[in-house]
């Protein structure tokens, strides 16, 4: 008998991070790769985020704090929901955890009993099932192909909840593909929920504030207020804040929910670090000028990869609304051949990229949804077209 639990068998390590780890491995050994697996944007925290932080330290803001997070900013985040979402909460009503997966998984832990079933729309984010797996949850997968734009079909919605359903998992703008749903396309949806009162929304809006083209984001008990007593919305500074590393993520709903979270925090990492909270409270309450300046570069490298991915014999891509991704398909280069291999998978496709030509990409199988590829272009302008010319190589040498 193995020594580790059991219900570790149900999951598997993170793909995108995997790939992260295996660039590196790979530059440190001297190949030249371009790594364009991190969900990270390439951007430093802005200076008087950083200058909080420094002056928190100094304050000897280093002590124990509530483990729900610093009424500052549980204050902060209730003054963001208001400001930006039209939503008002208390700070009885919020949690902050070291990170929006934290929040996710612990919402999870504290809502799921075995065998209840958890809506993932397909493509996903690599820990949703998996954290719904070790919470003793089903995940129950549905597809929203690329005719959609990615997006969850309302009758495929309707189709997919039992009795047995708990909880809808959304996340708009999304990772893996950047499609983010407009007002109406959130109201179909939120609509099929409200005849369904035993199904609750959780709403990751973690790329909220990285949309383009004049596209204006929504959240399901912003468009549904009907909704706002069964919904979890999820957010955090990691990506539009520039922070992925100070871990810091929170979400806002019922008392109930969020007592509950509380208590697994109480027992597991008590709260996320003062010093980052306190960097937050600056990062929501501070200037967001920064935002549309970094979104209009991040525009502009989007716009750059679509274009020359959508030149790559047997790749197509559509041009996403948020997040800083692109999910092209790779349909066409299944099939053929690369130095006498036969691509079969989008998992062949992306490792023999790697090995003919350097580029690290993250393969659709993981995200539910193949045969496809993610792309951050959260990285320089020079690298993503390097990249790109690589797989136009790469993608013209098949046979």
């Amino acid at each position: 008998m193995s020594f580790i639990a059991e219900r570790l068998s149900r999951i598997k390590p993170s793909p995108t991070i995997a790939v992260t780890q295996k660039a590196a491995e790979l530059k440190a050994a001297g190949r030249d790769v371009i790594g364009l697996g991190a969900g990270e944007p390439d951007f430093d925290t802005p200076d008087n985020i950083k200058a909080a932080a420094k002056a928190a330290i100094d304050k000897g803001d280093t002590k124990y704090a509530a483990v729900a997070g610093t009424l500052a900013l549980r204050k902060a985040i209730c003054d963001k929901f208001k400001r930006d979402n039209g939503l008002t909460y208390t700070p009885e009503q919020v949690n902050v955890g070291t990170g929006g997966k934290q929040v996710i998984y612990n919402a999870l832990m504290a809502t799921l009993n075995e065998g209840d079933e958890v809506i993932i729309p397909a493509p996903y984010w690599v820990s949703y099932p998996d954290m719904t797996l070790l919470a003793g949850g089903v995940p129950v997968a549905v597809d929203c192909p690329e005719s959609t734009g990615f997006k969850l079909n309302p009758a495929d919605l309707e189709k997919a909840i039992t009795s047995k359903t708990k909880w809808l998992i959304l996340n708009s703008p999304s990772n893996p593909t950047g499609a983010a749903y407009s007002w109406d396309e959130m109201k179909a949806i939120t609509d099929v929920l409200l005849k369904h009162p035993h199904v609750w929304v959780m709403s990751d809006d973690m790329y909220e504030h990285l949309v383009y083209d004049g596209f204006k984001f929504c959240t399901p008990a912003e468009v549904e207020p009907k909704l706002y007593d069964r919904t979890l919305t999820l957010n955090g500074v990691s990506k539009a804040y520039a922070m992925t590393g100070w871990r810091i993520g929170y979400a806002a709903g019922p008392k109930e929910v969020i007592n509950a979270i509380n208590k697994i925090q109480s027992q597991s990492t008590t709260h996320a670090t003062t010093i980052a909270m306190a960097a937050a409270v600056e990062a929501l309450n501070g200037t967001q000028a920064f935002i549309a300046e970094r979104n209009a570069v991040f525009k502009e490298r989007r716009d750059l990869v679509v274009g020359l991915l959508n030149a790559c014999p047997g790749i197509t891509c559509l041009k996403p609304e948020g997040a800083f991704y692109v999910y092209p398909s790779c349909a066409g280069c299944i099939g053929k051949s690369w130095n006498g291999k036969k691509i079969e998978t989008d998992s062949q496709f992306i490792e023999y990229l790697l090995e003919a030509e350097g580029v690290a990409v993250v393969q659709g199988a993981a995200f539910g949804l193949s045969p496809y590829f993610r792309i951050s272009y959260a990285t320089s302008t020079q690298a993503l077209t390097e990249a790109c010319a690589r797989i136009k190589r790469f993608c013209e040498s098949l046979k």
